[in-house]
């Protein structure tokens, strides 16, 4: 199984691994980090993985170009935005129209959250192309560059926006709010689907209790459960981080993957241009085998 980096909006899947809820459905993981998420899709073409989380655009955009390509997601995880924008100092009338005047400082390590916020100022009228946008700077950067004054507000996921938060910063707006946009799932090629169906069935049940657990539990048991996957992060900022995204929606209550949450991301990718036509919800995403396994 492959994680793509090290988040802590993946929370859930280190949850999993770390109370075994995998290995009680009798399924043995190996978890391999493969540091450049498009590596991941290389790796489970040439069979080197059988199943990888990531984002479903991935899925999407390969189904995009290529309409025979064996990709699918499944067992739907991350299933709302998990960046925020902040700003240094509260804003409490804040809205996305402000951005037409300010100074941004867009996420550059991965495409998705700039993508899902474009389209959702392309829906409030407001053209992306006209912002005063900062690009090519990594979310730490852009951090201490709001803390800085050098740019107004800046897209953050945890915990870099709780550490901004505590320099000084405020959490201006959430991504989350625009609703279902699915962020994170499994994928892997049908032919591992049908040859390892058993094993996978397992791990959807195993993620399922992790679920339960994770919306059940108190913060604190939850960041003790994740804190060996985060070293060096402090416990006040991973609980910070935790509590906001359970507030927030971020993680889904079950592996059901909504077709809303798909068809959310879906829409962002090809109102801006991400990729040339929709594949679709069939396409994309198998959802017999979450039924199969919830049954």
């Amino acid at each position: 199984m492959q994680e793509p980096f090290r988040a802590l909006f993946y929370s859930p899947f280190y949850a999993a691994l770390a109370r075994g809820d995998f290995a009680a459905q009798g399924v043995e993981v190996r978890l391999i980090t493969v540091g450049e998420p498009d590596r991941a899709v290389a790796n489970l073409l040439s069979g080197a993985a059988d199943l990888a989380w990531s984002g479903p655009m991935r899925v999407i955009r390969d189904h995009a170009a290529n309409p025979e390509s064996p990709l699918v997601s499944f067992a739907g995880v991350v299933m709302r935005d998990p960046f925020l924008l902040v700003g240094r100092g509260a804003n409490p009338g804040f809205n996305l129209h402000n951005l037409a005047a300010m100074r941004l400082g867009v996420v550059s390590e991965v495409p998705t959250p700039w993508w899902c916020l474009q389209q959702d100022l392309l829906q409030i009228g407001l053209d992306p192309g006209q912002l005063d946008v900062t690009t090519g700077r990594s979310m730490a950067e852009n951090a201490a560059a709001v803390l800085a004054g050098e740019i107004e507000v800046a897209q953050l996921f945890e915990p870099f926006a709780s550490q901004a938060v505590t320099a000084g910063g405020a959490v201006w707006h959430a991504q989350a709010d625009r609703g279902p946009t699915s962020y994170t799932a499994f994928y892997a090629t049908r032919a591992a689907l049908a040859a390892k169906r058993p094993a996978l069935i397992g791990l959807v049940r195993g993620l399922a209790a992790m679920q339960r657990w994770l919306h059940a539990a108190p913060v604190a048991e939850v960041a003790a459960t994740v804190a060996p996957w985060f070293e060096g992060l402090d416990r006040a900022t991973l609980e910070s981080g935790i509590a906001r995204y359970r507030d927030l929606g971020v993680w889904a209550g079950d592996p059901v993957f909504p077709e809303a949450a798909f068809n959310a991301l879906e829409g962002a990718m090809f109102g801006v241009g991400a990729i040339p036509r929709r594949p679709g919800f069939a396409a994309c995403v198998d959802t017999e085998l979450v039924a199969e396994a919830l049954a």
